[in-house]
Order: C-alpha cells, then sequence, then structure tokens
C-alpha cells in the first residue's frame, strides 16, 4: 500500500488502517449510471489499476474510433499523468479522478480549441450535477475553486488532420488530495476535501462521461456556437489583469472575455487582440 502512494497509520495492539476509505472504480456502478443513450455510444469502458496515463493507454488500444462511438479509459493510479504544456499531473492512488475519453469523428471538427472549450462547460456541467456549485473555468478549461485548480482538460487528435479522426479527452479531478503527493505540485491546487457530501468517484466518473459525450453528439452537429454564453457564464478571469506567456514573451492586459471562436480577448495598450493557441499560458497578474 505504501508503495501506491497511499497513508498507512499503524495502530498499536491491532494492526494497520488507512487514515480515511477509499471508494474503488468501478465498471458495473458507472455503466448503470449512464443514460441508455450515452451507453449505446460508449464501446468499451476499461478501469486500469496502474498506467502511465489513460490519455496514452486510449491512444495505444482504442484509435481510430467509429464515427459517433466512444472508448473509456479511467485509472486507480498514473505514472505519468499530463496536463497541459507538458507538465505533469500528480495522480496518487485512489485519491482523485483519472479519465479520457476518445471519440470518432466522421470529419475533422473545424477548431480543435472550440472543443477544448466545450469540453470544458462538459465538466462544469457535471460538476455542477454533483451539488459543486462554486468552481469556473479560466481559459481555455481550467476548472478552478477557491482560486486553485481542481480540474484540467487536455484534448488529443489522434489520426489524420482532415477526414475522419479520433480526438481524446483527457480529465483529471482533483477530490482529496493528500498531503504527501500535494508537495510535488507546482501551481495553486484547490480539492473537494472540505466538503462533507463529497461526491463518489465512481458517479462522478459517470457524469463526465454522460456530459463529455452529450457535448460531442452536440459539437458535431454546430460547433462551439452552443457553448459560448455557458462558458461565459462560468469565466472566472473576466475583467481581470493577467500575464499571457507566449512564445513571444509576455504580454499584460485586461480579459476582455471570448470570442466567438473560442479565442481570448486581451486589451493590452489599448488595443483588443484574440488569442487562440493552446501553447499560451494565463496567469493573473501580480
Amino acid at each position: 500500500l505504501a508503495e501506491l502512494g497511499l497513508e498507512v497509520h499503524a495502530v498499536r495492539g491491532q494492526g494497520y488502517r488507512l487514515p480515511s476509505p477509499l471508494e474503488l472504480l468501478d465498471q458495473a456502478v458507472i455503466r448503470q449510471a449512464l443514460t441508455s443513450e450515452h451507453a449505446a455510444c460508449l464501446q468499451s469502458c476499461e478501469i486500469v489499476q496502474a498506467l502511465d496515463s489513460t490519455s496514452d493507454q486510449l491512444k495505444r488500444h482504442a484509435v481510430p474510433v467509429p464515427s459517433g462511438k466512444a472508448h473509456a479509459c479511467l485509472a486507480e493510479w498514473q505514472r505519468a499523468g499530463r496536463g497541459r504544456r507538458g507538465r505533469q499531473w500528480v495522480s496518487p492512488y485512489g485519491s482523485n479522478l483519472y479519465l479520457s475519453l476518445a471519440w470518432g469523428f466522421a470529419e475533422t471538427p473545424g477548431g480543435l480549441s472550440g472543443l477544448s472549450l466545450a469540453a470544458g462547460v462538459a465538466v462544469i456541467r457535471a460538476l455542477r450535477a454533483m451539488g459543486i456549485q462554486d468552481a469556473g473555468l479560466k481559459w481555455p478549461n481550467d476548472i478552478l475553486r477557491h482560486g486553485g485548480k481542481l480540474a484540467g482538460i487536455l484534448v488529443d487528435l489522434a489520426g489524420e488532420s482532415s477526414g475522419p479522426c479520433s480526438i481524446i479527452i483527457g480529465v483529471g479531478i482533483n477530490l482529496k488530495m493528500p498531503a504527501h503527493a500535494a508537495g510535488s505540485i507546482d501551481q495553486c491546487w484547490s480539492d473537494l476535501s472540505d466538503r462533507q457530501d463529497g461526491p463518489s468517484r465512481n458517479l462522478l466518473a459517470a457524469g463526465i462521461l454522460n456530459n463529455l459525450i452529450a457535448m460531442l453528439l452536440e459539437f458535431s452537429q454546430q460547433g462551439l456556437t452552443g457553448f459560448l454564453e455557458e462558458w461565459r457564464c462560468y469565466d472566472v478571469i473576466a475583467g481581470q489583469t493577467v500575464d499571457l506567456h507566449t512564445g513571444q514573451g509576455i504580454v499584460q492586459g485586461k480579459v476582455c472575455g471570448i470570442d466567438e471562436q473560442g479565442g481570448l480577448q486581451v486589451n493590452s495598450q489599448g488595443k483588443t487582440r484574440s488569442y487562440h493557441s493552446g501553447e499560451i499560458s494565463v496567469r493573473l497578474a501580480g
């Protein structure tokens, strides 16, 4: 257990115990909580004890994916979980949620950056359905709570850049981050450990899958359009001054929301410009 990164307490004369119960992932519980429409789209749902990353697992074993169909992979522990810009996603055993979904498109959707924003809306919807009303979005799709990062989303394209393709959406959500694991996180983070009614890992996993599949079905028909106003409602940095870290340097300016293509609008030195690259890092100034 210690090798898995679990905290184990020794109780004199009695043995050993975990400081709090673990809810391990259960495929039957997850599938039972899916809607019939979304379950019909999900061709497989794999639960793995330990791997490098759920997205890499899908790349190896589940792509290409037929149009309108999905494969899911969940893990108890990731050795090499990935965030945006190559950052490590800290993934201790059985504590949080690590999930990836591969989906097939008949044609490569225009504006995959828009899909990234729509995925953020889908995760927020799932969290709100579980009673978590105080989470918001930081462009393009970071989920923030109490000023720290609660969840991260990474969208990868697998296949050709034109014609049929598969996309993989990786989602990591901090539910109850162990103190020993938190020390290796290099940014402000948050979890749900302060909630007495913390969500079931299995029911939250099902909620994420339901909402991601619903989003992908809608995105296939109308792109980002149907998600723009909802994304703006959850925007937590609109009107704030930020530093944009780009490949050409740092740009400081005031956030003016997002444009119709999902680009971040920033006013700097009296001029407003939209930024679309997923390689841009946004940080609150000061």
